[in-house]
């Protein structure tokens, strides 16, 4: 299939005035009116106007967990990407990519060529976006190895790649960070040498806002993007009048409420400095307060966890299964991983974090089919994570699947899935900041608007990175992967002014060929 990196689009829905893509796109969707005997469809129509910045900015991006093995495998692989450096293993040499990114290694499919033929271009090449190469990395660790040692220590990239990239990390030390033991496993102690002092924790806000200013001015980036990618903490109580609004939140951490965790902390300031921030872990960082401020700030916040591995094929399965009229009964996930985060999640605080976010992933397809599952049915599904040193990142998943399938008879599906952690889980660090800097630029406008505006500050388009996507209040999530894709694609499409992709591709369904006009031409 043809792959083309640059076009030109001509189309009366798009333009470009004062650098900025101007598109229109009429937005069709059915609402069902149940309130009669029976129910109705009605289809509606919305014009929306998109615009899109095509400037991009110097983005800085720091990791809270900059040394922990995502973060400093991400910074190795970005540096060996932009350096083109290559090694050797005992296959042969290596030559450094992006594979596992949406963003980075993803085709779009834009249409046919005079041939017939489908023609697909790269998804960064849609839209003006960010290069990973480009942006200039630094953040947060309670440990105080610089990222050439950190980089060692995770064990994650080959040997001979380490050698080459030890001299480019040695002295990129992290700024200390926020450590309370109550919110991470207990095991984690020896690491936490390199600690932010602080009287109380709003000074410990005012130093995370100072150390995103410094950083933003140092490295004479034009934005900042925080991620978090440190451990899974401890699920906080949501409690009225402690952190269930802006101003109760903002309170409570000037009285140094106890239940107020670290990731709370730096979500908050990054919401003050107007920065984006992005929770790559399982806790509910985002208590109402959080939205509320990040929704009175109009700042955009995304997350939960980082979906990688055996979750996203969950996500993937699941749907397969309920799509085909098959009704699963039973889903079983075991897995064990000896890195840190496996470490973490030994304490049994932290996996039930975890096991929250892994457990609703099936909910709105299950809900979905209501031929297959009566009011308040639901697939028995269990998930085990175990602490096994030996293995270290390399993360052994194993599924069964038990369903119910034609005149009661039942199928059976063992998976197993052995997934290097965070070579899986690093490109999604590269996709949520590469996507999270264009909404940043993207902005919309519909008839009854007077002035373009940004998108709701939780960001769900985002949802197919995630395991436990946030959404905006009464948002229902969608957790099946082929929707969450299919609604960054053609969002994306929409905003380049080219149409959305349905697969009908009617002129080869009705037997009779539309001709194609640059056929005409020639």
């Amino acid at each position: 299939m043809p792959l083309i990196n640059e076009f030109d689009v001509f189309s009366g829905l798009r333009r470009e005035e004062n650098g900025k893509i101007i598109s229109e796109y009429n937005y069709t969707h059915t609402v069902v009116d149940t309130s009669g005997p029976k129910p109705k469809l009605v289809p509606l129509s919305t014009k929306y106007t998109f615009k899109v910045d095509m400037h991009v900015p110097k983005l800085g991006v720091m990791i809270v967990g900059l040394g922990g093995n995502n973060g400093s495998t991400v910074v190795a692989s970005c540096i060996a990407n932009k350096e083109k450096i290559t090694w050797e293993t005992k296959n042969g040499v290596e030559v450094a990519n992006y594979y596992g990114s949406l963003t980075q290694a993803s085709t779009v499919r834009v249409g046919q060529n005079e041939r017939g033929e489908d023609v697909y271009v790269p998804m960064n090449r849609l839209l003006p976006m960010v290069d990973p190469n480009d942006i200039v990395w630094g953040g947060w660790d309670i440990n105080s190895a610089d990222m050439a040692e950190a980089m060692a220590r995770a064990k994650v990239l080959d040997y001979d790649l380490q050698k080459k990239l030890k001299p480019k990390l040695q002295g990129m030390v992290p700024l200390p960070s926020v450590y309370e033991p109550d919110y991470i496993a207990q095991n984690q102690s020896d690491r936490a040498d390199n600690l932010l002092q602080a009287k109380g924790k709003w000074d410990v806000v005012e130093e995370l806002r100072k150390n995103i200013r410094d950083f933003k001015s140092s490295s004479g980036v034009d934005k900042v993007i925080v991620i978090w990618s440190a451990n899974t903490e401890r699920y906080s109580e949501v409690i009225s009048g402690l952190n269930d609004t802006a101003e109760a939140l903002l309170s409570s951490i000037k009285k140094n409420e106890s239940e107020i965790a670290p990731s709370i902390l730096f979500a908050v300031a990054s919401i003050l400095e107007g920065v984006s921030y992005i929770n790559g872990s399982p806790q509910n960082t985002f208590v109402p307060g959080v939205i509320d401020l990040a929704e009175k700030n109009h700042v955009f916040i995304g997350g939960n966890d980082f979906k990688s591995g055996q979750t996203k094929l969950k996500s993937v399965l699941v749907d397969f299964l309920v799509g085909a009229g098959i009704k699963p009964v039973s889903i079983v996930s075991y897995n064990h991983l000896g890195n840190n985060d496996g470490k973490n999640l030994s304490q049994e605080e932290q996996f039930r974090s975890k096991e929250i976010s892994k457990s609703s992933v099936i909910d709105d397809m299950v809900e979905s089919n209501g031929i297959l599952y009566g009011p308040n049915e639901h697939p028995d599904h269990v998930i085990i994570i175990k602490y096994v040193p030996a293995v270290g990142d390399s993360k052994r998943a194993m599924d069964e699947y038990v369903s119910k399938i034609f005149m009661g008879g039942t199928n059976t599906i063992a998976l197993h899935n052995t997934c290097e952690d965070s070579l899986l889980a690093a490109p999604l660090i590269i996709d949520l900041v590469v996507l999270t800097e264009l909404m940043e630029r993207i902005t919309y406008k519909t008839a009854d608007m007077e002035t373009f505006e940004h998108f709701h500050p939780v960001l769900s388009i985002l949802s197919y990175l995630f395991k436990a996507p946030s959404v905006p209040h009464g948002v229902p999530v969608v957790n099946s992967l082929p929707r969450q894709r299919s609604a960054i694609e053609n969002f994306l499409r929409i905003c380049a002014g080219i149409p959305v992709e349905s697969s009908l591709d009617l002129e080869h369904r009705t037997g009779k060929i539309v001709s194609n006009p640059l056929c005409l031409k020639n």
